[in-house]
């Protein structure tokens, strides 16, 4: 039987755009959180393989599904999930909220409007901050700004990867109303360089993204572990300097990544912004979770 690890990208956590179970994190929580992490980068890569049909993309991902649950010892990556869930007594409800989206991902090529990738946002990010809310055993008040972060991160790396995402899989998370709104068209994205039409698109989704960071803002000083405070922290950091290139660059022909002094810089920028917020006790009032 074909492992679905042997599908791997060969992507590792430290090749994402926000930092994933990083020093800031305690290690008591790492080992957890780099379980759940290999499980959803599996599953991923799955969904996004060059080779692999349809159906044996959603074969494979319903294997991890069922060995998460219990069904099955063949897949290393759901397995070592499950067991480290086990030993928190944690449910494995975000890992199966995050297969929903990989399920998407194979059926779904096209999306309608914002709500159709804010729903998909849903699945495919908005689980993985709530899943390390729970770990460190946040409320689930923490959610609604967790939410917006996420989809923020999430769309910032739709936008950031466009052009790749429609040449290599014929995938497109733009908008179609968002894209016929501009006079733009999806086959555009295949080029070098954006058009005046696609370009206008792209930044005004960025702007509506950087709005959606900016429900997330208070998350940081929302959550009760200083040692998560100061990771999201970093995160907003780094989604909101990633969404100010995209407000003004062309992402078919110029960098919207950060490089690796820049990933420093903001990191230790929004750890010191972080301390020093605390170290001066101001502290929001957590607002309620939305979709609890």
């Amino acid at each position: 039987m074909t492992r679905a690890s042997e599908l791997r990208s060969g992507k590792t956590h430290r090749d994402e755009n926000f930092p994933v179970a990083s020093w800031i994190i305690h290690p008591r929580h790492r080992a957890l959180i780099l379980a759940f992490y290999n499980f959803v980068r599996t599953a991923d890569d799955i969904a996004d393989h060059a080779t692999l049909d349809a159906p044996e993309k959603l074969r494979l991902l319903d294997l991890l599904e069922a060995e998460l649950l219990g069904k099955g010892d063949t897949q290393p990556e759901a397995f070592n999930l499950r067991r480290a869930l086990a030993e928190r007594s944690m449910p494995p409800r975000h890992a199966l909220d995050v297969l929903v989206a990989f399920r998407m991902d194979v059926t779904k090529l096209r999306y309608e409007n914002w709500d159709e990738v804010i729903h998909y946002c849903r699945y495919s990010a908005m689980p993985v901050g709530r899943f390390m809310l729970d770990v460190h055993g946040e409320s689930t008040s923490t959610w609604a700004a967790s939410d917006a972060l996420c989809a923020g991160l999430q769309i910032n790396n739709h936008l950031q990867d466009c052009g790749k995402d429609f040449r290599d899989l014929n995938r497109v998370y733009l908008p179609r109303d968002a894209l016929a709104a501009a006079g733009a068209s999806v086959e555009e994205l295949g080029q070098a360089r954006s058009s005046p039409a696609l370009l206008q698109c792209l930044h005004a989704l960025a702007v509506r993204t950087a709005a959606l960071l900016d429900e997330s803002r208070s998350l940081s000083a929302e959550v009760r572990d200083i040692r998560l405070g100061c990771e999201v922290s970093v995160i907003q950091a780094f989604a909101d300097k990633i969404v100010g290139l995209l407000k003004v660059r062309d992402p078919l022909s110029e960098r919207v990544h950060l490089g690796a002094l820049e990933l420093l810089a903001y990191s230790l920028g929004g750890i010191a912004s972080e301390m020093a917020r605390r170290a001066v006790g101001r502290r929001p009032v957590s607002k309620p979770a939305a979709g609890a």
